[in-house]
């Protein structure tokens, strides 16, 4: 089998859907894609390794190595795409549609197509001149759990000396983002006839009594925590959804309230956490057993990579740019855990993503095969 031209394989890509969602009913296996590249590497002479990833709907993680033991380079990135709504997609999302020298399609730069400028460089490099090890991780569920990146630093079964994930950032070195976190505060109060107050427990009361602790963790999280790298220094703790009661003439019984926390590097999740639960003591001191906080998702930490990184130095000058820092979440925080120097940097417009018409601008495409391909060849040959 001769593999297929750059731009079939960005075709096939973004013909196979690999959709995660948390709702079951959008949620697709990554599997036909990660058989899609085991096939190419493959020809390539890379080993391949495909796992299962537990606890999800069906998928898979991939990597594929060209050498033998640790160290080397790994280019790593997620075979997942969001959901897209079809009625703002004004191009189908699975056919790769070339328009004002733009390639449109769903995952063509968060981040399948990634994939295709790594399959392009290694095509034009002589494999069996590299003295350390090439390895590409594929992984499941980005979008959603991360399940697929916390398998492969769970199982710890490469240590490369330098990892590169391909998220859209226009090829500009990332060497620090934010964390995430998605809580869950739920109020269960008791319901009764509303003319007589007293026969039950107001759910939405006890909520604002919350939302009052929590605006004070805001000015606390502000006031005591930062780092200058961010335009926005301090962990941030957003309100995003609130739902309670049932009818205006009811004691509301429940009420649940779910926010948004991001933290920075040098403050863990668990220590926002623990924050959290602090500053609703007192209200579950008043109200016990009627204040349950919980995680939506398990939370993903904070991540840096040091700026005196060989990697670093060489990302800026093969790219002419200078590291920057970004607020969105990557893999980067679990890779980094395999023991290596770890940045993000890849092909688009992180503007793009989770986009309808997400597209890749074809003025990229040539300076970020050239620089994949000197990556390669610089961090794998001695």
């Amino acid at each position: 089998m001769q593999l297929p031209k750059f731009n079939e394989l960005y075709k096939s890509l973004i013909l196979t859907p690999s959709i995660s969602s948390l709702e079951k009913e959008l949620d697709i296996s990554n599997k036909p894609v990660i058989d899609l590249l085991a096939g190419w590497f493959s020809e390539l002479g890379f080993s391949i390794n495909i796992t299962s990833v537990p606890e999800t709907n069906g998928k898979f993680n991939l990597v594929a190595t060209y050498g033998q033991g640790d160290g080397g380079l790994l280019l790593a990135g997620h075979t997942d795409t969001v959901p897209f709504d079809d009625g703002l997609w004004t191009k189908d999302p699975f056919q790769l549609t070339e328009k004002d020298d733009k390639w449109y399609g769903l995952g063509s730069i968060d981040m399948k197509g990634f994939f295709a400028f790594v399959l392009e460089a290694c095509k034009n490099i002589d494999l069996t001149k590299l003295d350390k090890p090439l390895r590409i991780l594929a992984t499941a569920d980005e979008e959603t759990t991360m399940a697929g990146a916390r398998a492969i630093a769970a199982a710890q079964s490469f240590r490369p000396d330098y990892a590169v994930i391909g998220e859209p950032t226009n090829m500009v070195p990332v060497f620090m983002h934010k964390g995430h976190m998605s809580e869950a505060i739920r109020i269960t109060g008791r319901s009764g006839h509303s003319s007589d107050p007293a026969n039950g427990i107001n759910a939405i009361e006890i909520m604002h009594q919350v939302t009052g602790q929590l605006l004070i963790l805001q000015r606390k999280l502000k006031e005591q925590y930062a780092c200058d790298h961010f335009v926005i220094p301090q962990p941030t703790l957003n309100f995003g959804q609130v739902h309670g009661g049932d009818s205006p003439n009811r004691i509301c019984g429940s009420c649940e309230l779910h926010i948004d926390m991001r933290p920075i590097p040098g403050v863990e999740p668990d220590e926002l956490f623990m924050l959290l639960n602090q500053a609703l003591l007192p209200i579950m001191k008043q109200w016990p057993g009627a204040v349950d906080v919980y995680h939506l998702h398990e939370p993903i930490p904070a991540y840096a990579c040091d700026t005196d990184s060989a990697l670093i130095k060489l990302a800026e000058k093969l790219t002419g740019e200078s590291v920057i820092p970004v607020n969105y979440c990557t893999e980067a925080p679990f890779i980094q855990q395999l023991g290596c120097d770890t940045i993000v940097m890849g092909p688009g417009s992180i503007n793009q993503a989770h986009q309808p018409d997400e597209y890749l601008d074809l003025a990229q495409v040539k300076p970020t095969q050239a620089i994949i391909q000197k990556l390669i060849e610089q961090s794998c040959k001695n």
